[in-house]
């Protein structure tokens, strides 16, 4: 067993990607009050404070602090991002989904005219070359969405009879478990994709089996980049994190992977699950 591992129950999560096991072997409830709960540092509170006077700046400013324009967001697009680089070593956690506070990402995969817009509606300026790449040589969602749309649905989606469809918003979810990072760390979880990609097909390469194969593929790829993307912050997520901030560090870490990438998806975040770990563990009076 991994020296991370020890102390934990249950045996099948340890040889296969299994949260729910880990989770049913491990999870102990808490009725107790907020007695265990301590106050916000001092660190916290000088974050805290640089992160309004941000906030009020934005305001300000109309709803945008910053947007990038002239490059597309992409795992390793940026590089290390703090909310003040000053306050830098105050914060335990780190992760921006830029290299800016609330500076907005260029997110040109979903739509180019709804990331233009996006650019042009707060008096930014997007590039000429991204918008010549993604008119002429890339396809974007928006363009397969409607190359898939019959006569039919143009008209009723023209006069407003069908709302929510799949080219604006109304994609669906992007549901990530980003706790598999802190439990397994990024090499397990490749070797247990790249077991996937061997048994996928079993030799008969039918349309489904194909996309399948290119799907897996592709997050093997993001994986990859995972690691590379921490390793601009200085860190390994390799292995399984050895501790509750370590923990709670890579899981963050996770989440830039989709948010960097998203089309314009609704996507939902385990943000809920990240809150309720550093009520819990980050600032107990009990773990540091």
């Amino acid at each position: 067993m991994r020296e991370e591992w020890r102390g934990f129950s249950g045996t099948k999560w340890l040889d296969e990607v299994n949260m729910r096991e880990f989770i049913q072997a491990n999870y102990k409830g808490y009725d107790g009050s907020e007695e265990f709960l301590a106050e916000p540092t001092e660190a916290t509170n000088k974050l805290w404070g640089r992160l309004k006077e941000l906030q009020k700046e934005e305001r300000e400013k109309g709803g945008v602090l910053d947007m990038e324009t002239e490059i597309v967001s992409s795992a390793t697009a940026y590089g290390p991002g703090y909310i003040d680089e000053s306050l830098k070593n105050l914060e335990k956690v780190v992760g921006l989904q830029t290299d800016k506070p609330l500076k907005r990402a260029f997110m040109p995969y979903g739509g180019i005219k709804m990331a233009e817009q996006a650019c042009t509606t707060y008096g930014y300026q997007p590039s000429e070359k991204l918008h010549e790449i993604f008119t002429k040589y890339c396809k974007t969602h928006n363009e397969g969405v409607f190359d898939a749309y019959t006569d039919e649905m143009k008209i009723a989606r023209h006069n407003h009879i069908l709302t929510g469809l799949p080219d604006t918003y109304g994609r669906g979810r992007i549901v990530g478990d980003y706790r598999r990072v802190a439990l397994y760390g990024v090499d397990f979880l490749i070797e247990e994709k790249q077991k996937d990609l061997r048994n996928c097909g079993d030799g008969v390469m039918i349309d489904d089996i194909i996309r399948l194969r290119e799907e897996i593929s592709m997050q093997i790829k993001a994986l990859y980049e995972m690691k590379e993307m921490a390793k601009i912050y200085g860190y390994d997520i390799s292995n399984p994190a050895k501790n509750a901030r370590e923990a709670v560090q890579c899981s963050t870490l996770a989440t830039f992977q989709l948010l960097r990438h998203r089309t314009e998806l609704l996507c939902q975040l385990d943000v809920y699950l990240l809150s309720s770990i550093f009520i819990s563990i980050v600032t107990s009076k009990k773990v540091h």
